[in-house]
């Protein structure tokens, strides 16, 4: 373990930095722990993806100077539906607030942008679905489906 990881706890500060080549790989072998691997695409993936999709914003999340997440935001400025598109926390920083305080500095962020009126979600149902956490963030359910997935909205 690294002294900046044994530093990391829930007092942390949170930031949403840019991946560089200095940070890639950092950032493309954080994981989430084995029964959460069904609901979110691993990092490669995402990153590989928001390359070749010209409306995707993607940032590492830090926990003071630790990278400990990902996120991903489709940035579609002509709608007032920006869509949180992949959210990830490591499974060894989990619990600390760190995805919480994430999708909060996304929804500043989401308030700078043209018609940054709602952010959406979508989730898969199932035993370990992060519904809950995003019910407490203030999301409900819209009655959507899509690719399989509920939609949940939070109007800003």
């Amino acid at each position: 373990m690294s002294d900046s990881e044994a530093a990391v706890n829930s007092e942390s500060i949170v930031t949403l930095r840019e991946i560089t080549k200095e940070t890639l790989r950092t950032v493309m072998h954080l994981d989430v722990i084995a029964s959460q691997k069904e609901f979110v695409a691993p990092n490669s993936v995402s990153i590989a993806q928001a390359h070749f999709e010209e409306k995707a914003w993607f940032r590492a999340i830090y926990a003071g100077e630790t990278p400990v997440g990902f996120i991903m935001l489709y940035d579609d400025p002509d709608t007032p539906r920006y869509f949180l598109w992949r959210l990830m926390i490591d499974g060894r920083y989990q619990g600390n607030g760190f995805g919480r305080s994430a999708v909060e500095l996304l929804i500043e962020y989401v308030r700078t942008r043209p018609n940054g009126t709602e952010l959406l979600v979508s989730h898969v149902e199932g035993e370990g679905s992060p519904e809950q956490f995003y019910r407490k963030l203030g999301f409900e359910h819209t009655g959507e489906i899509d690719h399989g997935e509920l939609v949940m909205k939070r109007l800003l």
